[in-house]
């Protein structure tokens, strides 16, 4: 539910939207239609109301007058269904409309003398009425506010209000008045009881946003914070407008332009609610994911010979922006913290801290929010545990490999499989083929068969080494166990010596 609290209109609400509507201007109004259909059309300074459910009317002296026509357009196939709910426009309407433009009385002096003579169709009419382009806009909030103090707004007629609220502001924005008019309007449709269904703040930034005018949308956000205008009171934990921008940047891509606005609006002491933290770090995670692609497609051209290898300032270049977008993580989730976010959410920040470790390779990092998570009563996915381990392996973080190993004892068989598999990997990526040959033996002993792809990775990896150290004794043993698990024939060891620039045979 939208709320706008603690600031009442400067001015006079007719003032406040003279600057609104030009009577000399002939722009359609347009606004979204409710189930009834409600439309509007100017036609040289008159106006066509669209409605299959209003009846049709008969012309007179004062329509004329006034240059107003209003039209019915019959959408029902059933012409005899129609004729039965046509039904005359009460003289009552025009009287009402006739004496809330003389305004020698209050608007609800004059509702309330005509209570009985106006239907709910014809208030609606008069709302319409009284918000066209060129009439006196205030009159439509008066006679809006009027309806709700007499329980008369119905679910049609919020629909009806909020779309008219929606036209005046969209005007607003086209021709470009300051966000200031924006948030003003916001609040004097709150002071007449307009509180629909959904927060109006987040439909301006809409607005903003769909017509291009994306600096204005950060701005008006910012003087919404400004003034402390909240569009969730009833509920902080649900998203604010600053949440809200940092979604639609999200959405567009824009991964870093949400984490800044969020950190401006931060740092200059606004208070962002608390869920534009976590879209924040969501597009940290996002970022740092991109940035992971965006390096192993370079290596990949790199190795190709497409591109020239990276020198150590575009390593180092590549590791800063990485370290300051953790850097802003880590920061984020502290802020979150200290502006008092129910505990609740707490998991959901360690959960977003361990995806930006992952991402970012920090093996170490990444199990310390593993542990974060189940203190916390938040137990994370067994794949993530998967990945921190190939993580830790790659980084021969030979501890936190150990710790998180453990979990393996009470482990079904499928997930045991899992896990050594991508512990094989991990050391695969770090090149510790002496580890990696052991996990290999070690899954051979459980009866686990490993990947074929990774089997020729280690054994590859191995004959590397043999020829640079010279080692045969861990081939050797790796051999002899895929041999005993028929998934090799007679192995063959190659040891490279360098001194005579022979090659000696040993077959198992």
């Amino acid at each position: 539910m939208a709320s706008l609290h603690g600031f009442a209109p400067t001015l006079k609400l007719g003032f406040a939207f003279s600057s609104l509507f030009s009577p000399k201007q002939k722009h359609p109004l347009v606004f979204p239609s409710s189930k009834r259909g409600f439309s509007l059309k100017f036609c040289d300074g008159s106006f066509k109301f669209q409605n299959p459910s209003f009846p049709p009317t008969k012309p007179n002296s004062y329509m004329r007058k006034k240059s107003v026509e209003l039209d019915q357009f019959v959408t029902s196939d059933d012409e005899e269904e129609e004729e039965e709910e046509e039904e005359e426009m009460g003289d009552g309407f025009l009287e009402a409309i006739e004496e809330l433009e003389r305004m020698t009385r209050e608007p609800s002096d004059v509702l309330e003398e005509m209570n009985d003579r106006l239907s709910a169709r014809e208030l609606q009419l008069v709302l319409v009425y009284f918000s066209q382009e060129g009439r006196d806009s205030w009159c439509a909030l008066e006679v809006f506010d009027w309806l709700r103090k007499e329980n008369r707004v119905d679910k049609e007629t919020m629909e009806l209000m909020v779309a008219i609220m929606c036209g005046w502001v969209k005007k607003l924005i086209m021709e470009k008045h300051g966000v200031d008019d924006v948030i003003d309007l916001l609040v004097n449709m709150n002071c007449v009881g307009l509180r629909p269904g959904f927060s109006m703040i987040e439909k301006v930034i809409s607005l903003y946003w769909e017509m291009g005018e994306k600096d204005d949308a950060v701005l008006f956000v910012e003087e919404v914070l400004r003034r402390g205008i909240s569009s969730n009171e009833d509920d902080p934990e649900k998203g604010g407008p600053t949440g809200y921008l940092a979604w639609k940047m999200m959405v567009e891509g824009d991964y870093r332009g949400a984490v800044r606005l969020v950190t401006r609006f931060r740092e200059a002491g606004l208070k962002p609610d608390i869920y534009s933290y976590l879209v924040a770090m969501t597009a940290v995670v996002k970022e740092l994911n991109e940035l992971a692609k965006a390096l192993r497609k370079l290596k990949s051209f790199s190795r190709a010979g497409l591109i020239t290898e990276f020198d150590r300032e575009d390593v180092e270049l590549a590791e800063k922006y990485q370290s300051d977008l953790l850097a802003d993580g880590a920061r984020l989730s502290k802020w979150v913290i200290q502006d008092g976010s129910p505990s609740s959410i707490h998991g959901i920040i360690h959960e977003r801290l361990l995806a930006m470790y992952i991402c970012a390779g920090r093996g170490i990092e990444a199990e310390r929010q593993l542990w974060e998570m189940k203190l916390l009563g938040k137990e994370a996915v067994g794949g993530l545990y998967d990945m921190v381990l190939a993580i830790c392996a790659s980084q021969k973080e030979a501890a936190a490999t150990a710790r998180l190993m453990i979990r393996m004892e009470v482990a079904s068989s499928p997930q045991k499989k899992k896990s050594l598999s991508w512990l094989l990997r991990g050391y695969i990526k770090g090149g510790h083929f002496n580890e990696a040959a052991e996990t290999v033996m070690k899954m051979l002993e459980l009866g686990f068969y490993p990947d074929y792809l990774d089997r020729v990775a280690v054994m590859q990896g191995l004959r590397k080494r043999i020829q640079q150290y010279g080692n045969l004794d861990t081939y050797i043993k790796l051999c002899k166990s895929l041999y005993e698990a028929n998934l090799i024939g007679a192995c063959v060891c190659y040891l490279y010596i360098r001194k005579y620039k022979l090659w000696v045979v040993k077959m198992i």
